[in-house]
């Protein structure tokens, strides 16, 4: 049974050790916090949780490290979220308040939280099922080619350019554009690919193939939008952490670049009462990423499903700034995106 003072001398020698990336000595603990006992006693602590797994040795007579054990007992009894400074919460708003659409937002969310936390940072689409078209736009870029462009209600914009079987001019793209929009307006997309199906019908034999075309690559772009998939940002703070893995960091890059496996993982990973989701070290060996620990928690879009958002990096991270940093990002990309009018970072 661990007492109460051995879960403190955890406490500060996973912060310790975190700071410092040094093993943590019974005397340096002594010399640096107050517990008001000897180093002796410190030492007696220290073999009890080591006889617990949740802290090891990694050379002979040296001072101690968390295991991944130690770690997640840390995170789950003992780590306090530390609270942002106002310059981190004015860089979220400033950062993220300037973008236009969900894949700049998205692109700056993962830079963003990447900046904050030193780590990989990473952000899934929210699955847009129940979004809903907001407008289609036809943009003519020559008689034969036209750009076909939808705009959901929840800011995503999807684009492609759409070589035509004939040539057609500015008027008729006009009239389709008008009949797309009434027809598909307010729709979910799920809706909407099945209304674009049969579209092409209701036009003459010698304006079918184009409409065909047109409303193909709309089904696209609408299908395109349901696709769970990731963005990823600050591999290069994963490589400058390398000293914190024991072999080559090389297959933890290549794990991190399989976006299904990264997803597998976001969907294996249950939150807690606080709506995080954590999983540390032998946690992720199935997903090849042994050594690492994966941080998340949800955000919402306004019409579509929650997804999730976090960081991944060594065990040897700093949970408490990287819980605060992740949260604070997920309430305000919520309010950005529509659901959460009022979060407080």
């Amino acid at each position: 049974m661990v007492s109460d003072r051995s879960l403190e001398v955890l406490r500060v020698i996973v912060q310790d050790y975190v700071a410092s990336r040094e093993p943590v000595g019974s005397r340096s603990i002594v010399e640096r916090h107050a517990f008001g006992v000897s180093a002796a006693t410190i030492r007696n602590d220290m073999a009890l949780l080591e006889e617990e797994e949740l802290i090891t040795a990694p050379h002979t007579s040296s001072g101690r490290i968390p295991t991944d054990k130690g770690y997640r007992v840390f995170v789950n009894q003992l780590a306090d979220l530390r609270p942002l400074t106002e310059a981190q919460r004015q860089a979220i708003e400033t950062f993220l308040g300037q973008s236009s659409d969900l894949d700049q937002v998205l692109t700056r969310t993962v830079r963003l939280l990447a900046q904050l936390t030193n780590q990989v940072a990473l952000v899934q689409y929210p699955m847009l099922g129940t979004s809903r078209v907001r407008h289609l736009e036809l943009v003519p870029l020559s008689t034969s080619r036209v750009m076909t462009v939808l705009i959901t209600d929840t800011g995503r914009v999807e684009q492609r350019v759409v070589e035509l079987p004939s040539g057609v001019d500015e008027v008729f793209i006009g009239e389709l554009r008008a009949k797309l929009n009434a027809k598909l307006g307010g729709l979910a997309l799920a809706d909407a690919a099945g209304q674009l199906s049969a579209f092409s019908e209701q036009f003459s034999p010698d304006r079918e193939p184009v409409v065909r075309q047109v409303t193909l690559s709309l089904v696209e772009q609408v299908l395109a939008g349901r696709q769970d998939r990731l963005l990823m940002a600050g591999a290069a703070n994963l490589a400058r952490s390398e000293i914190d893995f024991t072999g080559s960091i090389y297959p933890v890059l290549e794990a991190i670049e399989e976006q299904v496996t990264l997803l597998k993982l976001f969907a294996e990973m249950a939150p807690d009462q606080n709506g995080f989701a954590l999983s540390i070290g032998r946690e992720n060996e199935s997903f090849g990423l042994g050594e690492t620990s994966v941080l998340t928690t949800g955000y919402t879009a306004s019409g579509g499903d929650g997804a999730r958002l976090g960081v991944l990096g060594p065990m040897r991270m700093d949970y408490s700034n990287n819980m605060a940093a992740v949260r604070a990002v997920a309430r305000y990309l919520s309010r950005l995106l529509g659901e959460d009018k009022n979060p407080r970072l």
